[in-house]
């Protein structure tokens, strides 16, 4: 009977999705589950969820809640992390909000970016805390890292732990479908490959019964009319030749051409939607009060296996059953001109002897140049977490495309030490 234990359990649609999942699979719906977060009414309000879930399919699994996370992680097989520190307020509102009054304004802020560096400055310690009582408690376990920056926070983790860990993020498995639904074109029997770094990561070939599927989809996104969604995305399709797999607002903060003061009417002629996290996070709190009592109420509540890659990696490891991911690794000679020190996202095959990150080669030569420009931020980041030197928080943000872009020097010094101070607690004290 496996041990699954989930970090963050207050995010509770997610927790829902993710362990619906292992109560739905064969192998897994016998778990022991343990949630752990310090919101106690949402960690409450999961338990009541999956028990509903786990009733309505079978009940073979046990769930229990933990205040103690030590008490939680003793015996685990597989430890699930979702935390986001600071949250919604006042973390993620902060470091919109400074940021606006040096003119630099984002649309995500979770990945990279200002945003980016921050909300991974704040994550890291207590990540490596969570490892190092993995290391203790059970120290054969698999960590599986959901929050974001994935690439900062799961290069963190790889360097500062033996835990064994995987990055996850959704945008791979969606990618393809994405692409094709708008054109028109049927994503069945498709076959592709992508690589690259997380949320920027590249569609490096994609064919149906063995013909190349490119000509014709950069023909139909040249034909869309605007605007629409994926203009950033046709955008970078069309100058760099490949489609990246995460949205176009993220990515118009991933790079520097999109998003600029002195060119505001970039914003409408790409359809890009600043401040669309606060945006975001303020509908799903409204949505929550919308659907919570249902969900907390309903003993049927149905749930369909989704398609997040943790049980399908639980699965293969129980049953030694193969199954094909993309991975957030390190690049231990994976993609052959990215960095070693960086953190790939890369197929890899799941099965009882864990995970095996699969070689790529090389990448187009301005795809990896692209990705190193967002890899120099988080190895910034990450050195800045491990020494606590705050000189490489200034050279993270010197180092941001989007944020190098906009600001000078000093002003990004300035932005830093308003932010180090806006967070407070949530940062240790750097040198």
């Amino acid at each position: 009977m496996p041990k699954i234990v989930f970090i963050g359990a207050g995010s509770t649609i997610f927790a829902k999705n993710v362990l619906g999942d292992c109560i739905l699979t064969d192998s897994l719906k016998n778990s022991e589950i343990a949630l752990y977060d310090i919101n106690l009414q949402r960690l409450k309000e999961s338990e009541a969820i999956l028990n509903n879930i786990n009733k309505r399919y079978g009940g073979q699994a046990t769930i229990k809640v933990f205040t103690d996370r030590k008490k939680a992680l003793e015996r685990a097989n597989y430890v699930i992390n979702a935390v986001q520190i600071g949250g919604y307020k006042p973390s993620t509102v902060i470091d919109f909000e400074i940021p606006k009054k040096y003119g630099l304004r984002q649309t995500i802020a979770d990945t990279a970016g200002i945003g980016g560096i921050f909300r991974g400055l704040r994550t890291i310690p207590v990540i490596l805390d969570l490892a190092k009582e993995m290391e203790e408690l059970c120290p054969e376990a698999l960590l599986i890292n959901y929050s974001n920056p994935m690439a900062i926070i799961t290069g963190a983790l790889l360097r500062g732990s033996s835990i064994k860990t995987v990055g996850l993020c959704h945008s791979v498995q969606v990618c393809v479908k994405d692409l094709f639904k708008p054109l028109g074109m049927d994503p069945e029997g498709v076959q592709w490959k992508i690589a690259g770094i997380n949320h920027m990561a590249w569609l490096l070939e994609v064919t149906k019964d063995g013909k190349d599927l490119y000509p014709e989809i950069k023909k139909k996104a040249a034909e869309r009319p605007i605007p629409h969604g994926n203009m950033v995305r046709y955008e970078i399709m069309k100058h760099f030749g490949y489609y990246v797999t995460e949205s176009s607002n993220h990515l118009s903060e991933y790079t520097p051409y999109f998003i600029k003061s002195k060119y505001p009417e970039l914003i409408g002629k790409y359809n890009i939607a600043l401040d669309d996290y606060i945006r975001m996070c303020e509908e799903q709190i409204e949505r929550w009060n919308v659907i919570g009592h249902e969900l907390l109420n309903n003993k049927n509540l149905e749930h369909e296996r989704s398609q997040e890659y943790a049980s399908y990696i639980l699965e293969a490891m129980e049953t030694d059953k193969p199954f094909r991911i993309h991975g957030n690794v390190m690049n231990t000679g994976l993609i052959t001109n990215l960095p070693q020190k960086a953190v790939v996202e890369v197929p890899c095959l799941v099965d009882r002897s864990g995970i095996t990150p699969c070689y790529v080669g090389d990448l187009p030569e301005q795809l990896a140049a692209l990705n190193r420009t967002n890899i120099n931020m988080q190895l910034l980041t990450i050195e800045a977490a491990l020494t606590k030197k705050k000189e490489h928080i200034y050279h993270a943000a010197m180092l941001d495309p989007h944020t190098a872009a906009e600001l000078s020097i000093d002003d990004i010094i300035s932005l830093c030490d308003e932010l180090i101070e806006a967070h407070g607690t949530y940062l240790p004290k750097y040198e």
